[in-house]
């Protein structure tokens, strides 16, 4: 019997680096006086983390060596364990527009900095719309590689696809069953106003829920009616939190100023049902806003929040926040600040180790 003749079998895979994009703004505020740096000389800017690793500029006002001492030189520094490397592309540039193109992608070690030692001639940008009210901005964009990683693909010659999978629509699915309160068997009171939904939704989502209607705690809290009251909780955070039992995400909120400080608010009080019910998903996203909220007004407010419920990445935002002496400073007048020291002693321990560090 002859073996079958056909096309061969054919397959496709690509190799993907997984990258993290972003940029740090420098500052040159005092242009002037930074150029009584002597040659060879450096200023380094803050340190900043992207891609999971810490960074640093490093500005030469008269340049790194005598042979270019009419420019101002440039460098980006990784800043971390010696003997540890990172692959990267980046760029910098006058001002805070981001740069068209990028270097092709280098290496970078903790004891060697990268960069361009005729970054701008000193002459050129004084005579430049960049240099105003003696200072300047420059701006660096990275690339950060961090792995590689494969995948397959569609082979050549594949023929086309005439079937297209939309993505799932659940969430709204389930949404609309909140809103609609079609089949809903059980009822909450919160503050004075009432909340139908679903017992089967609400367990699968939370073991505290299941407990409380199907387990140990069930009908702890119900009165003769039927109604499970929740106490210590306003009525729309517990809406938003039902909201997100249902769609895995947080209600739309508008982006103007008056919004921000509510989101902020709310997005405190969030966190603190999304600890009360085990919703880590939920407790990570508040997490995750209450991170650009913070600023000296705010930031003992947060971290005693941060601390209480155990959220350690908002815990390390507020105290990379504070590690600023300035921020410190105005920071420790405020009432919250003097709650904190009350309320969270551990935290004042840290925070005088981070400063003798």
């Amino acid at each position: 019997m002859s073996p079958t003749t056909g096309e061969p079998l054919r397959s496709a895979s690509s190799i993907v680096a997984n990258t993290t994009t972003g940029y740090h703004i420098l500052k040159i505020d005092g242009y002037s006086f930074t150029m009584a740096t002597p040659t060879g000389q450096c200023l380094d800017s803050h340190p900043f983390t992207l891609g999971g690793h810490r960074w640093f500029i490093r500005y030469y006002p008269n340049g790194n060596t005598s042979e270019f001492k009419d420019y101002i030189s440039i460098f980006l520094y990784l800043d971390g364990i010696v003997g540890k490397e990172v692959k990267a592309r980046f760029q910098f540039r006058l001002g805070e527009q981001q740069a068209m193109t990028l270097e092709e992608v280098r290496t970078f070690a903790s004891s060697r900095g990268l960069g361009h030692s005729k970054f701008v001639k000193r002459e050129e940008l004084e005579k430049s719309t960049h240099l105003k009210g003696d200072s300047f901005t420059m701006r660096c964009d990275i690339v950060v590689v961090n792995e590689f990683r494969t995948k397959e693909q569609t082979a050549v010659g594949d023929p086309p696809r005439f079937v297209s999978v939309p993505p799932s629509s659940l969430h709204h699915h389930l949404g609309d069953l909140l809103l609609a309160e079609k089949g809903a068997d059980v009822v909450f009171d919160v503050g004075g106003q009432t909340f139908a939904a679903h017992r089967c939704v609400l367990a699968a989502r939370s073991p505290v829920f299941s407990a409380e209607l199907f387990g140990t705690m069930k009908e702890s809290n119900t009165n003769t009616a039927g109604v499970i009251h929740v106490d210590d909780m306003e009525a729309q955070v517990f809406k938003a939190l039902l909201y997100f039992v249902y769609t895995d995400s947080l209600p739309k909120t508008k982006n103007t100023e008056e919004e921000d400080e509510e989101e902020d608010v709310m997005s405190q009080h969030l966190l603190v049902a999304a600890d009360r019910y085990n919703l880590e998903r939920l407790k990570l996203l508040c997490e995750e806003k209450l991170c650009k909220y913070i600023d000296v007004g705010t930031v003992a407010t947060i971290l005693t929040l941060a601390e209480q419920h155990h959220c350690e990445g908002l815990k390390k935002a507020c105290l990379y926040f504070l590690n600023t002496p300035a921020n410190l400073r105005t920071a420790m007048a405020t009432d919250g600040f003097k709650h904190l020291s009350r309320s969270c002693p551990t935290i004042m321990e840290e925070l005088i180790t981070m400063l003798i560090t």
